[in-house]
């Protein structure tokens, strides 16, 4: 039984109607669109250029009942894709849903770009077509998450703060009291500006550590590809931590006590006791 499992699969050949229907799709599309075709013609990425000169891959894997069926699309979006397909439909017909779909999305990335060419993006470091998250550095272990809406990239986004609460706070109260200012007619990023009172940190002033500090407890930026996100509210400490060290650290205290998701414990550093909510899930 073992050795059945280890035997490679035998590679049963796909009808000559599948290759000849196959390549004939691809000359009518022109093979300056393909970018990559595996040697056994049953994966295809297919390359397209939006508006905004942005590049885009789309990957098709199909299966031997082409064009029967359509072919599985993989496409790095913020939404999903589907494809509307019948038996007479070639990849010209995907391909064109393809376009259709990047010039329906060509404003949210605008927005995303944006941010990412103009502020400190703490998390994800390399973020993808797909991510509709962006942390933002406005200051010293100060961030703002904000979720953008694909379908809707200018309104107001869902905003999440992280830092000390007498940092965060103000900025709270200036976005509930600023909220009705919102103008979906300009930008994203003024919209935020205006509306929270901040200049987020240049990339053209600032450097990336002007802001950012190493965990207090394990001394890295990143743990687990984790960046620290608590931080102590005194405000002459301020020092960040990682979560899960920092739920390590408090667990190990004797003096800690846990509710639910949130311990109260000291700080290691001002060894000032607050809470914490931390969300490790301990096997």
């Amino acid at each position: 039984e073992i050795a059945l499992k280890n035997t490679p699969e035998l590679h049963i050949p796909r009808p000559p109607e599948y290759y000849s229907c196959l390549v004939r799709d691809i000359e009518i599309l022109g093979w300056n669109k393909v970018a990559y075709v595996d040697t056994g013609l049953t994966t295809v990425k297919l390359k397209a250029e939006d508006s905004c000169g942005r590049q885009h891959l789309i990957t098709l894997k199909l299966n031997a009942k082409y064009p029967t069926e359509p072919p599985d699309c993989l496409v790095d979006f913020p939404v999903q894709f589907a494809v509307s397909w019948m038996p007479q439909n070639s990849l010209i017909d995907i391909y064109n849903q393809f376009l259709a779909a990047l010039e329906s999305l060509k404003e949210f990335w605008a927005v995303m770009d944006e941010i990412d060419g103009n502020t400190w993006v703490l998390e994800p470091e390399n973020p993808t077509r797909s991510a509709t998250t962006r942390r933002i550095a406005i200051g010293s272990n100060v961030s703002v998450n904000v979720e953008v809406d694909p379908r809707h990239p200018t309104m107001l986004p869902e905003c999440y703060f992280l830092g000390a609460d007498h940092v965060v706070n103000p900025l709270r109260t200036k976005l509930n009291n600023n909220m009705h200012l919102w103008d979906p007619e300009i930008s994203l990023l003024q919209n935020l500006k205006d509306i929270l009172e901040v200049d987020f940190p240049s990339r053209a002033v600032l450097e990336k550590s002007d802001f950012t500090k190493d965990c207090g407890i394990c001394y890295a930026y990143r743990l687990d590809g984790a960046i620290p996100d608590h931080v102590c509210d005194e405000p002459r400490c301020g020092q960040p931590f990682h979560q899960a060290c920092l739920y390590e650290w408090l667990q190990g205290l004797p003096s800690s006590r846990q509710s639910f998701n949130v311990i109260f414990g000291e700080c290691p550093y001002c060894n000032k006791v607050r809470k914490y909510n931390v969300n490790v899930v301990v096997a």
